[in-house]
């Protein structure tokens, strides 16, 4: 009897989960004679039971779409809210892919997903997953579909600011995204020619941002370009954090209540970063600041040939391994290699950007501040 696999989307949209879909479909059915099955929504989806039948009409001429034909959800399957209440829904989605004669699921998610999977996983669903999200923060993979397509369009964007930034003698702050890792923030700024990089990996000193600014004007140059990420926070900040945090691990009761509403007001102060920080560096600079934030805009649109390439190949070595037997992996892209890693090895984990790599030194010679 033929096998059958059931595909979901997990987390937020990214360019290629349509290409990774068509693939693993396409895939299963030409090489390995399967049926698929594509779960709508995410895990919602699959605790409710809607799905539809991903047949070669349906895998037809989807692969350059962004978005996700199935839908997608930030739902949790151990904390899924039903009515009023948030329940532990694993059982009931492991009932219906047995009821849906589910022998594999692939769940395509970033960090989020990976570690829900796992849990599924553990309760006894065979599950195979794909790395995806604009932020390339998914640890055990050289890189996530859909972060090439966002990188291009940030250096894009910082690319037009360059002749706004020169002609009004101003500084131009670029926000984008990257949740808390700085990978988008220090590729697109490195390709775009950013004179300062702020990611939260490098916590930064306002007076030596702006001092790097300042020196520019010295030098004669008139405008500067500040790319930011959006989880980029200051010296100072972080060390309040993570008192906050280390105080948190040992307290109980109401001082754990009274210290979890003090890391939280510190997230608050976070979320505002970038407006502030353009605020304090024009006035500290005496240029005129400017702020942009990319926003959702990095999601969307035809993903890149890099893109549509990294997810087909996963997208097939997903659907092989399925048809193998094999579960609890992630397919990942390594090198010039597509490899399994165990999904304990990966949830729970993200990969952030070391202090020493090539895109941190290069910008570094090239005189990019990062407020050091």
């Amino acid at each position: 009897m033929a096998k059958t696999i059931g595909i979901l989307t997990a987390g937020g949209d990214s360019p290629g989960l349509n290409a990774a879909i068509r693939a693993i479909g396409k895939a299963a059915i030409r090489s390995h004679g399967m049926q698929v099955i594509g779960f709508l929504d995410g895990f919602r989806g699959l605790m409710q039971n809607r799905s539809i039948r991903l047949d070669g009409a349906a895998l037809s001429g989807i692969l350059t779409h962004g978005g996700t034909i199935l839908g997608t959800s930030r739902d949790k399957p151990h904390r899924m809210r039903v009515g009023d209440r948030i329940l532990d829904m694993t059982d009931l989605m492991i009932e219906n892919c047995e009821q849906s004669g589910i022998d594999t699921l692939i769940c395509l998610g970033g960090g989020g997903t990976q570690k829900n999977a796992l849990r599924l996983a553990n309760a006894g669903l065979p599950i195979v997953t794909l790395p995806k999200t604009i932020d390339n923060d998914v640890w055990g993979t050289d890189r996530t579909f859909g972060f090439d397509t966002a990188l291009g369009i940030a250096t894009e964007a910082i690319d037009r600011l360059h002749s706004t930034a020169h002609s009004h003698h101003r500084i131009m702050v670029v926000e984008v995204m990257g949740h808390n890792t700085g990978w988008l923030a220090l590729g697109s700024g490195l390709a775009g020619g950013a004179d300062v990089i702020a990611i939260p990996e490098i916590p930064y000193n306002l007076d030596a941002l702006a001092e790097t600014i300042s020196h520019r004007r010295a030098s004669g140059s008139t405008f500067s370009i500040v790319v930011v990420s959006e989880g980029a926070i200051s010296a100072d900040h972080k060390a309040k954090v993570d008192l906050v945090t280390t105080d948190l691990a040992g307290a109980e009761g109401e001082s754990r209540a009274q210290l979890k509403a003090q890391l939280k007001a510190l997230e608050a102060v976070e979320s505002q970063t970038t407006a502030a920080l353009a605020r304090r560096l024009a006035d500290q600079t005496g240029l005129e600041a400017r702020v942009t934030i990319l926003g959702h805009v990095q999601r969307g649109g035809t993903p890149s040939t890099v893109d549509r390439i990294l997810a087909t190949t996963l997208g097939a070595e997903a659907a092989h391994a399925a048809a193998e037997g094999l579960s609890g992996i992630m397919i990942a892209s390594r090198g010039s290699n597509v490899e399994h890693v165990p999904l304990e090895d990966v949830a729970g984990r993200r990969k952030t950007v070391p202090l020493d790599h090539p895109w941190v030194r290069s910008a570094k010679r090239l005189g990019v501040g990062f407020g050091i």
